[in-house]
């Protein structure tokens, strides 16, 4: 994702308004590997400035997504997530803690892959499930009896 200052730049190239909120939301951004929700983002943004809307998030989302300085992300747990890198890469979220992690393929274009006769595939996105390192090494409790 391109720092702040570059994302207030293709705002105005783009049109669109540059607002403190929208600032406060590309310095939340930048460098985020954490693939936050909308909701997630406003909980962070809203204790730095208490005046910002869910709405104004969503909508920045939106803009940048369409714009392609970020992607929203389907991984199957409900709310879309975001995530501000653009390269081409794959997750891996943790089925206990919900992390979500970005990972690297190598020779993606070369997996064998049945079932996609006569399909013209544009673009593959691989999701890994499983446990996160900390998870693995947390015990689970023990199940509760009922006598």
């Amino acid at each position: 994702m391109k720092s702040p200052d570059q994302l207030v730049l293709a705002f105005r190239e783009a049109g669109l308004k540059v607002t403190p909120q929208r600032q406060l939301l590309f310095r939340l951004l930048h460098d985020n590997t954490a693939h936050p929700t909308a909701e997630t983002l406003y909980e962070v943004a809203v204790r730095e400035m208490p005046g910002i809307s869910l709405r104004t998030v969503y909508q920045t989302l939106t803009d940048l997504a369409a714009m392609g300085e970020l992607q929203q992300i389907d991984l199957g747990g409900g709310a879309a997530r975001f995530d501000p890198n653009v390269d081409d890469h794959h997750h891996v979220v943790c089925d206990s803690c919900g992390d979500v992690r970005d990972v690297y393929v190598a020779n993606a274009d070369e997996i064998s892959v049945a079932g996609l006769a006569g399909f013209s595939v544009q673009s593959a996105r691989i999701v890994f499930s499983g446990k996160c390192p900390t998870c693995v090494a947390t015990p689970a409790a023990p199940p509760v009896r009922k006598k």
